[in-house]
């Protein structure tokens, strides 16, 4: 079985995209207390559902990611076939 090296680019590039999705769901999180003029303490107390959707923000682009890397990948052998 091959071994899967992560390289420290890569760990920092998925760092990146973790800080991005974290971000996106903070802010939609404030989006929301805002519109419903909930109070801000919200912000803390529902930290567990923005983890929880972030994580799921993360598995989405991961997928997004890997169908476009396969994508590539697909497109690219049949360029040398010819």
């Amino acid at each position: 079985m091959k071994d899967i090296i992560l390289t420290s680019k890569r760990q920092k590039c998925e760092l990146w995209y973790l800080l991005g999705a974290f971000v996106v769901a903070n802010l939609l999180n404030v989006g929301a207390i805002i519109a419903y003029e909930s109070p801000v303490t919200e912000l803390f107390t529902s930290i567990f559902y923005v983890l929880c959707f972030t994580a799921f923000l993360y598995a989405v682009s991961v997928v997004v990611r890997l169908l476009w890397a396969g994508t590539k990948q697909l497109f690219k052998k049949k360029k040398t076939n010819n």
